[in-house]
């Protein structure tokens, strides 16, 4: 049966493989016998095997890398638990649930038109601007349910697990229990193999999950659904290196199936969806968004400069410590993102300002705690005898303040109010309501019960100042992230960006309009020939084997070839640039010259990524 994993024998070894197709005869002059079928489970589908060619092409990859992302491995245990013949012959199907109301959609006046295409058994593209506060998951279990209700799947993508668990409480609330399943790398493969199974054989309408889901099998798809598409979670860091919003586009497109695009923020390949006509935005009316929108100030403007000439350098202007103050008073929570994680991450002589470098490695030295040793960042080394190679001084004073160091020197200011921190060691899903500070690091944010009272985002240059095409885009989707869980200003909400309010991402922040950012960026990348708007590869390795890669290549007309500029160790970087029309003929010409190097055995590997993230 098409869709069962096989053994082959392939240049002397048993190799694994797919049955694809049966047919009578083949055009190839000599055919092997299948050595075995590892499981009579047919787990590849059709429409998964083809969309995986289509995204193996587009990302100059092999079929097989792709399908080895597709379909989980086996669980034999789990395949003899679940199979057909355990579910009753007799069993009816559930019934479909009635259309649901728009609810929170009625806050966006193309809202309910979009819930009404779904539950029609149309397919609608949109890209959403979410309110501050707004219950995403909520929002997308009601379009979730709209779809089954007119009898089609429907798969929803997010970033990370705490997502996950949020949009499984939603839709078990809208569809009860046992109408979807979740796919996620961290259930275990036992776990993640029978909620495949399920999926795969159609006992649930609806599959969620972490980018570990965006091949996942959904019968009759009639939605694709990713919240937050920026988060670079959403890249695979595994060959092709394929990112879920585009997988998941590309599937609406092969499916005529309805897209949703939605986030805090928008990302320029969302608003070029709109702007090329592919997807309508939804967004909600100014009176609206004003009415939900915190009280957001940044603290290096002239006016604030006039009252406090100290807040163009102080870490936490005095606007930052009264609105923690007040907040606290008013018996609210305060939310404090901080981007780096630690103590204190940088260091540097307090006598020379030189940056603290390990003498093994040359890496950066950081503080573990107030009391503790310097040590490298690369290597683990503990430099306790450091002395500064430039003036031989032993003190060392802070570069970088990380979260750790935020909440110790916090705690001190307002004493007896819990500190709490969530980061990388300890990530926080909620916290109660009622007086206290929390320190995060972005993305690690909790919700707080009914809000925070402020939101102060501090140390802002760390994510503005990032060598990347995407620092103010990222930049802005962290920050109103972090915003986005105040509460309103007529209830007392506000936030503090420790940044000048002239700068294009603060401005954005103000007046909550990341469709203005978003078309703003996408303009300045269409000037200057960057992704979106052009496509582009980068070819990484040793700069011999990068030469012979791209020596074998046949670019189409038109391309650019930029570079090279450093990688890591002794590689390096060239990048291809070609029109999107041409994006196809990039890629085969790409993997076709890996192709050669594969098959004259070449010994230096080297990567091929289709539109990075990072270009630089």
């Amino acid at each position: 049966m098409p869709g069962v994993r096989v053994k082959v024998r392939f240049a002397g070894q048993l190799v694994d493989g797919w049955l694809l197709e049966r047919t009578e005869r083949s055009e190839h002059p000599r055919l092997a016998y299948l050595d075995k079928v590892v499981s009579p489970v047919p787990v590849l589908a059709p429409e998964v095997a083809r969309l995986a060619r289509v995204v193996a092409d587009r990302y100059a990859g092999s079929l097989a890398d792709v399908l080895r992302l597709a379909v989980p491995p086996r669980h034999a245990r789990v395949e003899k638990e679940v199979t057909a013949e355990d579910r009753a012959a007799d069993e009816a199907p559930a019934d479909p649930p009635s259309s649901p109301a728009p609810e929170g959609w009625r806050d966006y006046p193309a809202g309910p038109a979009l819930l009404r295409a779904l539950a029609d058994g149309r397919s609608p593209r949109a890209v959403w601007s979410a309110l501050p506060g707004e219950d995403w998951a909520a929002r997308y279990a009601t379009a979730v349910a709209a779809t089954v209700a007119a009898g089609r799947g429907a798969l929803v993508v997010v970033a990370d697990g705490r997502d996950l668990d949020r949009l499984d409480a939603a839709l078990t609330a809208r569809l009860g229990s046992d109408r979807h399943v979740c796919l996620s790398a961290a259930l275990g493969p036992a776990r993640r193999y029978r909620a495949f199974l399920a999926a795969r054989r159609g006992d649930v309408p609806v599959v969620i999950g972490t980018r570990a889901a965006m091949f996942a099998p959904v019968d009759r798809l009639g939605l694709v659904a990713i919240w937050d598409d920026g988060d670079d979670l959403h890249a695979e860091p595994r060959a092709p290196y394929p990112h879920a919003r585009e997988v998941l586009l590309t599937r609406a497109q092969l499916a005529e199936a309805g897209a949703l695009v939605g986030g805090y923020a928008r990302t320029a390949e969302a608003q070029l969806l709109v702007e090329t006509g592919w997807a309508r935005e939804v967004i909600a009316d100014r009176a609206v968004l004003r009415a939900r929108t915190p009280a957001i100030v940044p603290t290096g403007d002239d006016p604030q400069l006039a009252r406090d000439p100290g807040a163009a350098t102080a870490r936490l202007p005095s606007l930052a410590w009264t609105a923690a103050r007040e907040a606290l008073r008013a018996d609210a929570p305060v939310l404090v993102q901080v981007p780096r994680r630690g103590y204190l991450p940088s260091v540097a002589c307090a006598d020379c300002r030189t940056p603290a470098r390990c003498p093994h490695c040359a890496g950066p030295l950081a503080l573990p705690s107030a009391g503790g040793s310097p040590a490298c960042r690369w290597c683990a080394r503990i430099a306790a005898a450091y002395a500064c190679p430039q003036c031989g001084g032993r003190r060392l004073r802070a570069s970088v303040t990380g979260a750790r160091r935020t909440a110790e020197e916090l705690g001190r200011a307002f004493p007896g109010v819990p500190v709490r921190t969530s980061g990388r060691e300890e990530v926080l899903a909620d916290v109660p309501g009622g007086a206290g500070l929390v320190i995060a690091t972005p993305g690690a944010e909790p919700v707080a019960t009914g809000g925070y009272g402020a939101v102060l985002l501090l140390d802002t240059w760390a994510l503005l100042t990032r060598a990347d095409l995407r620092a103010g885009e990222e930049a802005l989707r962290r920050w109103t992230g972090a915003a986005a869980l105040a509460r309103p200003a007529a209830a007392g909400g506000r936030v503090v960006v420790v940044a000048d309010g002239a700068l294009a991402p603060v401005q954005a922040l103000l007046r909550w309009d990341a469709g203005w950012f978003a078309a703003r960026e996408l303009a300045e990348r269409r000037e200057l020939g960057f992704p979106p708007a052009m496509r582009m590869a980068s070819v990484t390795g040793l700069p011999a084997a990068v030469a012979d890669l791209l020596a074998q290549a046949r670019l189409p007309d038109g391309a650019e070839v930029l570079g090279p500029v450093p990688a890591d160790g002794e590689r390096e970087r060239m990048l291809v640039r070609v029109p999107r029309a041409r994006a196809a003929d990039m890629a085969g010409a790409l993997h076709t010259a890996a192709g050669v190097r594969s098959a004259r055995k070449a010994t230096d590997p080297v990567r091929l990524q289709v539109d990075p993230l990072a270009l630089f």
